[in-house]
């Protein structure tokens, strides 16, 4: 069947068309693109700002002519909403759509491709007609565990972000299972949200906010209030919550580049004694924020003289064992390796280091690196009686793989050899 959307068209009978059957979604109504909805969508819910969405589409001329479709890739296409990632029609279009929503827009060349156009596909200055379905939509996710999802109500005005150490003023409201909990105004520095009160989750999305920005956060427990819940929120273990969060006003803190050594000497104290008080207090996540800033003043600072580079080599070596035993408490073992890596670079005989390489290593069931490492404590320190005793369990370990292996390939073995033989009586 031939549509109206078929029939080869200039841009002012098309216009003319769409407005007459059409809706102007523009948000200041120049018919720059006029949507037509083919089918509804599901529900009232609506995509925002950031969002992660899914769509089918089909462009194409005027002449009717198609230039491009998903559905012959057979895959849908999906990309950020109202982030600058599409054309502009389209970052407009899905935004008023519903979950399932089929529609035909009518695009003018500003809020397509342009005068340039596309070379071989679309002439310069050329209005297109998209189909477009709706397929899905989901918040998106700011951390790679999927531990804290964000949906945009008001974007935000300005590039900047706040950074660690920022001085932030919010507006918040927290939820959980729809009951309100925490409805306040409040300041905190970013990187120390814990000690107002504030989880994780919100204080590790205050460096994807802009100011003004009104949004909402999805936390899960691990961001939220964890396997302790909260008494003074009333909030049982493992729950998921909700805040809303008006950033208000931010200052940021200097960068590593603003501050000369001096200065960086001066407050590393202050920090490496937060992210201490945090550890002890089994906040380990909110230790790393702190010992984190640390590595990025120092890892490029180069200093003048040896004075100068024994304290920056002093306080890069007492964060990234920190980390590693933050790392070690969070059981990412990749991690505590990889700052016992950085130590040892510097200090080959690191007894900390060493045995705390060699307890990740452990855990990682490489028995024979941990030994090596343990047994590298002793050369540096005889008297580490808990190196000695971790290197009895990794040859425990080491033994019971041997035993382990050797029962795996003799029931294997067993297995070829009575296949064999019925293979053999078969032919017989």
């Amino acid at each position: 069947m031939t549509t109206d959307q078929d029939l080869p068209m200039d841009s002012q009978s098309a216009t003319a068309m769409f407005a007459a059957k059409g809706l102007d979604v523009t948000p200041n109504k120049d018919q720059g693109v006029i949507k037509i909805v083919k089918c509804p969508g599901l529900g009232a819910e609506q995509p925002m700002i950031g969002d992660r969405v899914t769509v089918h589409y089909t462009g194409k001329l005027l002449t009717g002519k198609t230039f491009d479709c998903s559905r012959d890739r057979k895959e849908p296409f999906c990309f950020n909403v109202g982030r600058g990632q599409v054309l502009k029609a389209w970052d407009i279009c899905v935004l008023s759509m519903q979950k399932g929503e089929a529609c035909t827009l009518l695009c003018k060349p500003d809020y397509a491709y342009g005068p340039p156009g596309n070379p071989d596909k679309i002439p310069p200055n050329s209005s297109v007609i998209f189909e477009m379905e709706l397929v899905n939509f989901e918040g998106e996710l700011l951390t790679d565990d999927s531990g804290i999802m964000r949906r945009i109500k008001v974007k935000g005005d300005g590039y900047t972000n706040p950074n660690d150490g920022a001085s932030v003023d919010v507006h918040l409201e927290g939820r959980c299972a729809g009951r309100l909990f925490d409805c306040r105004d409040v300041s905190f520095i970013v990187g120390e949200a814990e000690d107002r009160g504030i989880p994780l989750g919100v204080d590790r999305a205050m460096d994807k906010m802009q100011r003004g920005e009104h949004c909402v956060l999805y936390l899960k427990p691990k961001y939220a209030f964890g396997s302790e819940g909260s008494a003074v929120y009333k909030i049982g273990p493992d729950e998921d919550v909700v805040y809303e969060v008006i950033l208000k006003d931010f200052q940021r803190a200097k960068e590593s580049w603003e501050m000369d050594l001096k200065e960086k000497l001066e407050i590393f104290v202050g920090v490496k004694h937060k992210g201490n008080q945090y550890f002890k207090a089994g906040r380990y996540l909110q230790a790393v924020i702190q010992y984190q800033r640390i590595v990025s003043w120092f890892e490029m600072e180069c200093g003048t003289g040896l004075e100068q580079q024994k304290k920056i080599q002093e306080c890069l070596l007492t964060a990234h064992l920190n980390l590693a035993l933050c790392f070690l408490r969070l059981k990412e073992f990749s991690q505590v390796v990889d700052n016992c890596n950085k130590v040892i670079e510097c200090d080959e005989s690191n007894e900390k280091a060493l045995y705390r390489r060699g307890e990740a290593r452990l855990l990682r069931n490489e028995f024979n690196l941990a030994r090596a490492d343990f047994q590298q404590v002793l050369l540096v320190n005889p008297s580490n009686r808990a190196a000695r005793a971790q290197i009895s369990i990794c040859q425990t370990k080491i033994k019971e793989h041997h035993e382990q292996d050797k029962r795996t390939y003799a029931n294997m073995f067993k297995k070829f050899a009575e296949r064999d033989a019925k293979e053999i009586k078969e032919e017989e």
